[in-house]
């Protein structure tokens, strides 16, 4: 049995008054939303009590879907790498970034290299995607949808190179003689109608193209701020579980809009993986809990 947990859009804070020079680009509507609510809903409290959860219910591995960041400020980038720090190691914890850590150019490469240990490849490398880490039963394929888009845009992209790697990554690891559990991690919903215009992955129809002709086990996603789940299909019929996890420092009025994370339970049986995603977070009478179980078959 190995533990693997999902969180996903932390939205590290405080976040620091930027200077003049800093707003004149897309951080302008960034600052004002952040004012005028955002620094409301994302909860650092909260979010310190999910990482002790987390870190107490001892899994053996942690995957971390993006969005460290808030508006893309190299201040940010010290906190981002702090935080990172707090929930594990670069060998305990795998990271792919999300849209608002590419919320302006460079910003990015300016997180990258703060957090770029936590994106290490089996080979060595770091900053470079898809990358390929193996942990206990699983290989871990990290992908980046992070781009930089304009004022009120947040969607993302993979490209086609990326894409290609991703499915060769995949296809090797399918001829194993002792198959992998394959775990796809990246930041927006990377299925078709995952979220709106504006917000949605624009290739999704090419990623879902590249699983329908060699497969995963598991997706693992963020950027909706909410639980949810779905599948693509995969060769021979079979269904890929796609799930999003919540926020993990969101303090919501809706059930669904609150902090929390998954815990995977993932074993191996004679014909793949039974995968058991247990959702802990914020209960409707205050602390943490647990929020629901579901299993699957990969």
């Amino acid at each position: 049995m190995f533990r693997l947990a999902h969180l996903t859009d932390p939205h590290v804070g405080p976040l620091p008054r930027p200077r003049l020079r800093q707003l004149m680009s897309k951080r302008a509507t960034g600052w004002v939303n952040w004012r005028r609510g955002r620094r409301l809903t994302h909860d650092m409290e909260i979010l310190a009590a999910l990482v002790d959860d987390l870190r107490a219910a001892a899994p053996d591995h942690v995957a971390c879907t993006g969005d460290l960041c808030n508006i893309g400020l190299p201040s940010e980038w010290e906190t981002a790498r702090v935080f990172m720090e707090g929930l594990g190691g670069p060998d305990f914890v795998s990271f792919v970034p999300g849209n608002h850590d590419a919320y302006v150019r460079g910003s990015l490469k300016g997180l990258l290299d703060a957090v770029g240990p936590w994106t290490r490849d089996d080979a060595g490398r770091d900053k470079r995607f898809p990358y390929l880490r193996r942990r206990g039963p699983l290989a871990l394929i990290g992908l980046s949808s992070a781009i930089p888009t304009a004022p009120f845009v947040a969607s993302g992209r993979l490209g086609s190179d990326q894409i290609r790697a991703a499915e060769t990554m995949l296809q090797d690891l399918a001829a194993e003689p002792e198959r992998p559990c394959r775990v796809v991690m990246i930041h927006h919903p990377p299925h078709v109608g995952g979220a709106k215009a504006g917000r949605n992955l624009t290739d999704a129809h090419a990623f879902e193209a590249m699983i329908g002709r060699v497969g995963a086990d598991l997706v693992l996603h963020g950027h909706n701020h909410v639980g949810s789940v779905a599948f693509v299909m995969a060769p021979g019929g079979r269904r890929v579980p796609v799930i999003g996890a919540p926020s993990a420092s969101a303090r919501g009025g809706a059930l669904k809009h609150c902090a929390g994370y998954h815990l995977y339970e993932i074993a191996r049986t004679a014909t793949g993986f039974t995968l058991t995603a247990t959702l802990r977070g914020l209960l409707p009478e205050g602390g943490l809990g647990d929020l629901g179980t579901l299993t699957l078959k990969a």
